[in-house]
């Protein structure tokens, strides 16, 4: 069997094209922002940061970043949804970019179509991978107000317009049906899955979550989720393997109009039971690859039902 081998940097360090190496530039970011100037505080060794559990600051960070980086003007998100770190979802673009360039360069352009299973209100990997190297996308929810949230983005941002159509999900309990249709053919579908198996799973992982990012310093109120998230967005029953597992067994069908499936996958111990669906389902090429930004580590899951060698 094939096996590619991705450009993989050392560990700790983002994908050599993420743009997002290294400490921000404050400096910069507030000058495409300037409401990012009320955030910004000095750490104990003197250089500027924001309070990552404060979700206001951080979702001026990523208006900045996605103004600064990508020449996004406009991008609001509603209270309690879906806040991504940006450099994290910018290292999977980059990641699949390099298995749509296979041995060869990575293709760019409009020809180059990317299908975005639950884009949230952020619609943010159709904004990395529009900006970045010019795909279009078709990017769907299942959620009517991260629909419409992410198709005001998309129309007040010239440089989306002809490269992002927003679609919803109407087939409910389905991730390709209803989307895919008769004709159509991708080469990449992407989807950051809830992993989480309930709504009180979710809330540990933000109070834990919370309590790192506070490292000590007393916290008032409950805890909340300084990157948010809805139900949808942060779990479903049985958590990411079941449905990674939905995605596996529908992708077989719409095999031919498909090049590459990808999804993140939170867990490495569930990579074991996903490469058996995978075997039972009959993909011929299957990926696992390492991401990680600072302390945390995710993997991609990419699989295809054709070989590499037959690849045009």
């Amino acid at each position: 069997m094939p096996s590619h081998k991705p450009n993989t940097p050392p560990p700790g360090l983002l994908h050599p094209r993420n743009p997002h190496q290294g400490r921000y530039d404050f400096t910069a970011l507030c000058e495409v922002c300037a409401e990012l100037n009320s955030y910004v505080r000095l750490n104990p060794s003197g250089e500027p940061t924001i309070e990552f559990s404060d979700p206001a600051a951080v979702r001026c960070l990523n208006q900045a970043l996605l103004a600064h980086t990508y020449q996004i003007k406009h991008w609001m998100i509603p209270a309690g949804y879906l806040c991504p770190p940006i450099p994290g979802r910018a290292d999977y673009i980059h990641y699949v970019a390099d298995l749509l360039a296979g041995a060869g360069k990575v293709p760019t352009g409009k020809q180059v179509r990317v299908l975005d299973i639950g884009t949230g209100a952020n619609c943010i990997y159709p904004i990395i991978g529009s900006q970045s190297y010019g795909w279009k996308f078709v990017a769907t929810d299942i959620d009517p107000v991260s629909v419409k949230t992410a198709c005001l983005i998309v129309e007040s941002n010239p440089c989306l317009r002809k490269l992002v159509k927003v679609v919803q999900q109407k087939v409910r309990n389905s991730i390709f049906k209803g989307i895919i249709r008769t004709g159509d053919y991708f080469d990449l579908t992407l989807c950051n899955p809830p992993f989480h198996v309930s709504m009180e799973a979710a809330q540990a992982g933000t109070q834990r979550k919370q309590k790192n990012l506070t490292k000590g310093r007393s916290a008032n109120g409950p805890a909340k989720l300084n990157f948010g998230g809805q139900q949808a967005e942060l779990w479903c029953r049985g958590g990411e393997v079941v449905f990674i597992t939905q995605m596996i067994r529908e992708s077989v069908e719409f095999a031919p109009q498909v090049g590459w499936f990808t999804s993140l996958v939170s867990k490495r111990e569930h990579l074991r039971v996903l490469k058996q669906v995978l075997s039972q389902c009959g993909a011929k090429q299957v990926e696992v690859i390492p991401m990680r930004q600072g302390q945390k580590v995710s993997r991609l899951l990419a699989w295809r039902f054709k070989s590499g060698d037959t690849e045009q």
